[in-house]
């Protein structure tokens, strides 16, 4: 089976990259901006972050009809700049954060899974990271 495209997702966050980074790594964080749709949330997340270290995000449907564990053990962890992981079945996930000022950039680029179509991935994603976006951009300093 020949290997899927990798997928890139990106967003400017009008925050400062310390508190970017700190958002999107935070368990406290992570379950209040985690979602692809209001239909669903977040309500655990585990968060070791450290080279060989493991995160583990439930992500459920509101109404309880369906959840999953997306979890991942850390390759990468490179302070205000660079998380790489790698989830149980293998794909890999890069997570760039450029800082310009006191915008930054967010670049994630993931192997595809191959039970969905990539731009049905790509749009989730995608959404997740303009929930994490808006909800940084909504925090007081």
């Amino acid at each position: 089976m020949a290997q899927q495209q990798q997928i890139t997702v990106e967003a400017t966050v009008q925050a400062p990259v310390a508190k970017v980074w700190d958002a999107y790594n935070n368990e406290k964080d992570i379950v209040q901006w985690n979602a692809a749709h209001e239909s669903w949330h977040c309500p655990s997340s585990e968060n070791d972050l450290r080279v060989g270290g493991k995160f583990k995000n439930r992500m459920e449907a509101k109404d309880g009809s369906f959840g999953f564990d997306f979890e991942g053990t850390y390759d990468v962890v490179e302070l205000d700049k660079q998380i790489n992981y790698t989830m149980p079945d293998g794909r890999e996930v890069q997570t760039l954060f450029t800082a310009t000022n006191d915008k930054t950039k967010i670049e994630i680029t993931f192997d595809p899974e191959t039970e969905n179509d990539p731009e049905f991935q790509k749009q989730g994603w995608q959404a997740i990271l303009d929930n994490f976006v808006n909800y940084v951009e909504s925090q007081k300093s």
